[in-house]
């Protein structure tokens, strides 16, 4: 089923990661791709596997000039822009506050919000042309509640979601469709804490933080890419100034087997299941 057919799609950090999973997801279900990266050769590797259906431009984000000629090269290619996927992030400065230097708050709120800012703006002008379209942006679960994260990833995060409210409000009138994603823990290179992290330090992700998982696993990119594809296809069409959170439970608080809690079967028997079991 081509549920994105004839759509063309820009996509930042789509070289490695969640993004790389979405370009493939959307390519597979119809879509042309520009992939919107710094990681040349990943991002090289990932055209030629797909092939004339993407291409590839090297994009610095936090330059305005870099996503504005993205947006151009994609609607001079291939016609349109009907979907804008504001994904490119890293993890920002950490430490305790009185560790953070001017220059490290600039880059991450560069990064993490001023990227998402312009691609937001420079897909305004050919969305609002055709009266369609559907923006997405990378949010996280640390937007959303304090403690998962460091102080300016959340606060980058929470203005991320903010910004895609505000922002959902203005273009509807053109059909324009402004939404969140809040990805909770997503094995990845970045999440790992190295974009050359292999598919060792990955598996070592998956069985340390799977048991802390209500759904009992962590994230893989294609649980990120199947909500993208929901959100840039015509399923959403009536879906617009949400923060879709895609974690597995995660910011919901604990599964019951890692409470302690007090269980009764239909003939009123009182069951103790203890933490972890």
């Amino acid at each position: 089923m081509a549920r994105l057919a004839d759509r063309v799609a820009v996509v930042t950090g789509g070289a490695s990661g969640m993004g790389a999973a979405t370009v493939r997801r959307f390519v597979a279900e119809g879509a042309k791709v520009l992939i919107a990266d710094l990681q040349e050769d990943k991002a090289s590797a990932l055209v030629a596997e797909l092939g004339d259906a993407a291409a590839f431009r090297r994009v610095d984000v936090t330059k305005e000039d870099d996503v504005q000629s993205a947006v151009a090269e994609a609607v001079e290619r291939w016609g349109s822009l009907d979907v804008m996927f504001n994904n490119a992030g890293f993890g920002g400065v950490l430490g305790p506050i009185d560790t953070v230097s001017e220059a490290e708050f600039d880059l991450t709120f560069d990064v993490l919000l001023k990227g998402v800012f312009f691609g937001i703006k420079h897909a305004a002008g050919p969305m609002k042309a055709q009266r369609s379209g559907s923006i997405i942006n990378t949010a996280s679960v640390a937007g959303l509640q304090c403690g998962e994260a460091s102080h300016l990833y959340s606060v980058a995060k929470a203005a991320v979601i903010h910004l895609t409210k505000t922002t959902a409000l203005e273009m509807g009138d053109w059909q324009v469709r402004v939404n969140a994603i809040c990805p909770g823990v997503i094995a990845t290179p970045l999440a790992a804490g190295s974009s050359k992290a292999d598919e060792t330090a990955l598996q070592r992700m998956r069985d340390k933080g799977g048991k802390y998982q209500p759904i009992g696993r962590i994230g893989e990119g294609e649980d990120i890419a199947n909500m993208a594809l929901f959100l840039a296809s015509d399923e959403s069409t009536f879906v617009t100034g949400t923060a879709a959170v895609v974690d597995g439970g995660f910011h919901a608080g604990k599964a019951w087997s890692r409470q302690g809690r007090m269980w009764t079967t239909p003939n009123d028997t009182k069951l103790y299941r203890p933490p972890g079991r």
